[in-house]
């Protein structure tokens, strides 16, 4: 009998202790070689296979690394490198490769965006003027290193060329033919370099998939793999889709490849199989483990599913793996000394799910008897998990389902309320501020790192924090900023300090993942009722406004960028807990007011991120949304201003959403985009007070004035200057203090150039 066998269909790159992200920063600040990065994230990527090959995975993926992201890496292969930075063909050099990431003094970094909905974001492809070709076999490099060092016969992963050009930058729909018969043979020549190395499979990803392509375009998805089929038609490729149900099964499952892998967890892949069975001739990785959350799946569930599953798909043609790529989970609960070992119990990340995994290909190939201490030991910890007293809050339940449409509304209109506030702020035309975070030095970091180690005292922690909200509230006010922040220098993460504070989460010691380039977050862990205990941000926030005249902002991280950045508990539905953490933020802005804060900035990055891809489930998901934002926020008085902040999105369909959300402003991002939100605006009215980022703060180059005057008056054509606020497009914590202070500057000179250019026309 043909064995179950298991896969991954990728592995975190980061390393159980982020020293992916640590030799990446040293090599950018020119403390190590190349040399050296190249050899220390070896080690990692081999010890990463190594873990996978001891655990017993079947299909080892190999090619899913990257020293930044992996759609990078296809452009990189391919040598899709935009003019602006010079190259000259061949394969690319390293310090390109980072450029086009990051940008330099005198090009500016690729746009970068969300991945489908999760947090991770990718280095979007400039397609336009570009002539691909193979110039570096990627794939086949990873494949023979995992052989010649390791032993393994990996499984090679390559993003599709379908996903790669419908996710690249403004390739036009009447494109998408000639990009993909571009595209195409050079995936050939991938795949016949990797057939004669002897490579028997190999994972192509599209993701795309699980959106509704046109019929026109789908006839040329069909040409493109009928024609990769002929040139290699030996080869076993899997096509992989995950985060949502495939569009169009039929034709989809029709294409000529070897198998596909569907997502079981996200979407109802299930009914599709129901429905339309699957193809007796092609094999099925059945993503049946969440490659997405970390709590520990109920193995008895996966059984009967795996079990449902085989009556559409003989075990024989079954593959056993996780809904997605690991990338978006932490590698080890190994390293968690420090939680409730009831939590602890309930969890896995990366290394737990190959176990899970392993476990359950075993059992559905050699019976469920062979695997029952596995299933027990399972039984039990999700036992303990759920009759613990984190998930017995039976006020917080009560409160919720108590809620009405009074308790989500303003008691005035936007347009009525506006007047009040500008009564009580006065601010002037074109008013500057941040978004709320400021530089994290290594000294800032370093000393909450020794607070947290006990090496000083509580007392020496919060007068260092004064020091630094003194400092910055001097330096904002001789940069003339006119609404100013504190700087959170208190805070690690914007989602994972919510989580220390509130009840109802925990937070892990090395849960990284990745979300941009070296940027790693460690989610918290929703795990049980959330609920407000006692007052988070006003000792701070209250602290900075004595220090000035000007409004200080108070800063906090909205609740459904706190449900997103979260790993949220399993076992009730999704927006219950969202609407806990709602009530819980709203008792925490009540604090503020009571403490003379009265504007308040409720951030909401994470957002669109949430949207399922599944159009048809995008409704409820947009009303639950503003339903949560608007019970943390609607109690306010009328003169008191409530801020949101959403970065990275396409806004253009969700614009009424956005304005239902009730904030009096609200701040994009949209340098990074080169000013391509504002186009969302021009066909919609929004009549609220809004911000448009004007430079990009995910780049070390600080941008000239005439350049973000530019970006100023073209939101200027489109939006009243009534309206509009000029601010950064993101937080500033992660760059340094003299890129801060000298973008910052420029950004005010800017405002207030084009202040007294739109104060005479007015006057005019």
């Amino acid at each position: 009998m043909v064995k179950v066998q298991s896969s991954t269909s990728g592995y975190p790159r980061i390393g159980g202790k982020r020293e992916w992200k640590r030799a990446l920063e040293s090599f950018w600040n020119g403390a190590t070689s190349e040399e050296q990065l190249l050899k220390t994230t070896e080690t990692l990527r081999l010890e990463s296979l190594q873990k996978q090959k001891e655990f017993g995975v079947d299909l080892i993926p190999v090619g899913d690394f990257s020293l930044y992201d992996h759609v990078l890496d296809t452009s990189i292969m391919f040598g899709v490198v935009p003019k602006r930075f010079e190259y000259a063909g061949g394969k690319v050099p390293l310090e390109t490769y980072f450029a086009i990431a990051r940008g330099t003094k005198d090009a500016v970094a690729s746009e970068m965006t969300k991945w489908f909905n999760t947090n991770y974001h990718y280095i979007v492809p400039e397609l336009e003027g570009v002539t691909p070709q193979l110039v570096e076999n990627r794939p086949l490099a990873f494949y023979k290193e995992a052989k010649e060092k390791l032993g393994i016969d990996g499984k090679p992963v390559i993003l599709g060329p379908v996903t790669y050009i419908k996710l690249a930058k403004s390739f036009g729909e009447e494109n998408f033919s000639t990009l993909l018969q571009q595209f195409t043979p050079l995936y050939i020549e991938v795949l016949k370099e990797l057939v004669v190395a002897g490579v028997e499979w190999v994972q192509i990803d599209e993701p795309i998939l699980t959106s509704k392509l046109t019929e026109e375009d789908f006839q040329h998805v069909q040409q493109a793999y009928a024609a990769i089929h002929e040139a290699v038609p030996q080869l076993k490729i899997i096509l992989q889709t995950y985060f949502e149900k495939v569009a169009n099964y039929e034709a989809v499952v029709a294409l000529p490849v070897h198998g596909f892998g569907l997502d079981f967890v996200h979407g109802d892949s299930l009914e599709l199989l129901q429905k339309y069975g699957f193809p007796q001739d092609k094999v099925l990785a059945a993503g049946v483990i969440d490659g997405r959350n970390v709590w520990r799946a109920d193995l008895d569930k996966k059984v009967t599913l795996l079990e449902e599953i085989q009556l559409h798909v003989d075990k024989s043609r079954l593959i056993v793996q996780p809904s997605s790529s690991l990338l978006h989970v932490p590698v080890s609960t190994e390293t968690e000394e420090k939680l409730d070992p009831i939590i602890k119990g309930g969890l896995s990340f990366a290394d737990q799910k190959l176990a899970e995994i392993v476990l359950l290909s075993r059992g559905i190939h050699d019976g469920t008897e062979t695997i029952a201490t596995g299933l027990e030991e399972s039984r039990n910890a999700l036992a303990r998990l759920n009759n613990s007293k984190y998930r017995q809050n039976v006020e917080v339940k009560e409160t919720i389902e108590n809620l009405t449409e009074q308790d989500v509304n303003r008691s005035l209109p936007f347009a009525k309320r506006i007047i009040e506030q500008q009564k009580r702020f006065n601010l002037p035309l074109l008013p500057t501020t941040t978004i709320g975070s400021l530089p994290q030095t290594p000294e800032v970091r370093q000393t909450r790192s020794k607070w947290r180690k006990g090496e000083i005292t509580n007392e020496a922690y919060e007068q260092f924090i004064k020091d630094q909200i003194d400092k910055w509230i001097e330096i904002q006010e001789d940069i003339g900023i006119d609404v100013l922040v504190h700087g959170e220098f208190e805070r690690t993460d914007m989602v994972e300090y919510f989580g220390e504070k509130f009840e109802g989460f925990a937070v892990s010691q090395f849960g990284w993942v990745q979300s941009y380039g070296s940027r790693c977050v460690k989610p918290p862990l929703i795990l049980g009722d959330v609920a407000f205990s006692e007052p988070i941000t006003v000792k701070e926030s209250v602290y900075a406004q004595t220090l000035t005249t000007k409004p200080v902002k108070g800063m906090l991280t909205g609740p459904v960028t706190i449900l997103n950045w979260s790993f949220v508990r399993d076992d009730i539905p999704r927006f219950d807990v969202l609407n806990q953490i709602a009530f819980a933020l709203r008792k925490e802005i009540e604090e503020l007011e009571k403490n003379g804060i009265r504007m308040i900035q409720v951030d909401e990055p994470a957002l669109r991120e949430g949207l399922p891809l599944d159009q048809d489930k995008r409704e409820s998901y947009l009303n639950a949304a503003v339903y949560a934002f608007k019970l943390a926020t609607s109690s306010v008085e009328n003169d008191t201003q409530i801020h949101t902040h959403m970065c990275y999105s396409e806004f253009s369909g969700i614009i009424k959403s956005i304005s239902a959300l009730d904030a009096d402003v609200i701040s994009i991002e949209t340098s990074r985009s080169h000013g391509e939100i504002i186009a969302a605006f021009e066909n919609n009215t929004y009549d609220k007070e809004i911000g448009l980022g004007v430079y990009d703060i995910h780049s070390p180059r600080v941008p000239s004035k005439e350049e973000m005057k530019q970006n100023i008056n073209r939101a200027l054509k489109t939006i009243n200057p009534k309206q509009f606020w000029i601010n950064p497009d993101c937080g500033l914590k992660t760059r340094k203090e003299e890129e801060t202070i000298g973008a910052l500057k420029i950004m005010v000179e800017a405002a207030k150039e084009v202040r007294e250019s739109q104060l005479a026309t007015l006057k005019n």
